[in-house]
């Protein structure tokens, strides 16, 4: 038995190592000018498998490396359909530099059409990092980017969008980390190239030794350059979404001095970096006259949950001024829901 065990271990060992070797081989070779695709195949003990699919362009001359991974959330689909255009569009004659694109981080959810979580092992990927070597299916993808795809970043930009249930102002955000502070003035400066209206800050509070549980929080907690982009809406394709995410990246890379497409930045840019968030603690109908972008007042009602037959269960009322971030969309609510995240700019 205890030669059984120590020969599965080997296995395993020996299947991680073999991912981490064809992702490793095509990242360092020293060939430029070239598009390279691979698929890193996973499996678990609960049965689960599939594959994680990966681009990379490296430009004909050497330069930064920039990553882009997009469908951590399946569901999420205006990230996913402008990644499929950045792969059609980047040209690596003109690219100086390495860009990685992990098109869809989420497969299983993608083709289920399954919000938030992989209905493989039912865990979400954005709350899984940095992941385990031996755990489910999702927690060896979290762990495979960040020991392999995350140290070779300069640059990591994880693109989201709303959900299936969930209206979304278009924005891009950084975290506002002290102790990173050349880090953070770049992924300040890039949000602000990326032609984005709204450039949101979260604060950074979470410890060396704290699971980062976000794969950009992961990236920055690493040390890297880390910011996300949030646009599209209600399991749809945005048209406009799609062109946003698109401009913002080779808004990016040409302030990267990585290539020299791009469009002006947004000429009225909107600061934000308090956010307050209003949850349910009941299941029911939910119903709000508010969308994405309006402007709420404090103690405003936002927001009801009815029962089956009508009767209102529970109110909602705004925390404070601001403007909606995104919200619950969709009638279906249960307890600790996120109904609405305020956000608005606090001065120092």
């Amino acid at each position: 038995m205890r030669t059984l065990f120590l020969s599965l271990i080997v296995i395993l060992v020996s299947h991680v190592g073999c991912a981490q070797n064809d992702f490793q081989e095509a990242f360092k070779t020293n060939e430029r000018n070239t598009k390279e695709y691979i698929r890193i195949a996973f499996s678990d003990d609960l049965g689960n498998s599939g594959t994680l699919p990966i681009s990379i362009f490296k430009g004909k001359t050497d330069g930064p490396v920039f990553t882009i991974v997009a469908g951590v959330h399946g569901y999420e689909y205006p990230p996913i359909v402008a990644t499929q255009k950045l792969i059609q569009e980047i040209v690596t004659e003109e690219l100086k530099g390495t860009v990685i694109v992990i098109p869809i981080a989420n497969k299983a959810s993608f083709y289920t059409r399954t919000p938030f979580i992989n209905p493989q092992d039912q865990k979400n990927l954005n709350n899984a990092f940095p992941g385990k070597v031996d755990g489910s299916i999702t927690e060896k993808m979290a762990h495979f980017i960040t020991s392999n795809i995350i140290p070779v970043s300069d640059v990591f930009l994880d693109v989201h969008g709303g959900d299936s249930p969930e209206d979304l102002l278009p924005f891009v955000c950084y975290y506002n980390n002290l102790k990173k502070p050349k880090q953070t003035a770049l992924a300040k400066k890039l949000s602000e190239k990326s032609g984005f209206e709204y450039v949101v800050s979260y604060p950074y509070t979470i410890a060396a030794d704290d699971d980062a549980k976000y794969v950009f929080k992961q990236a920055v907690q690493d040390g890297k350059t880390a910011l996300s982009i949030e646009c599209g809406k209600l399991g749809n394709v945005q048209k406009e979404n799609v062109a946003l995410i698109k401009n913002a990246v080779f808004n990016m890379l040409f302030t990267m001095n990585m290539y020299q497409k791009a469009n002006e930045p947004h000429d009225h840019i909107i600061h934000l970096n308090s956010q307050e968030y209003v949850s349910s603690t009941v299941q029911g109908i939910f119903y709000s006259s508010y969308k994405a972008g309006d402007a709420v007042r404090k103690d405003a009602i936002i927001g009801y949950t009815t029962d089956e037959f009508g009767s209102i269960l529970e109110e909602y009322k705004a925390p404070k001024d601001g403007i909606v971030l995104y919200m619950l969309a969709t009638p279906p609510i249960n307890k600790d829901d996120t109904v609405m995240c305020i956000s608005s700019l606090e001065k120092d």
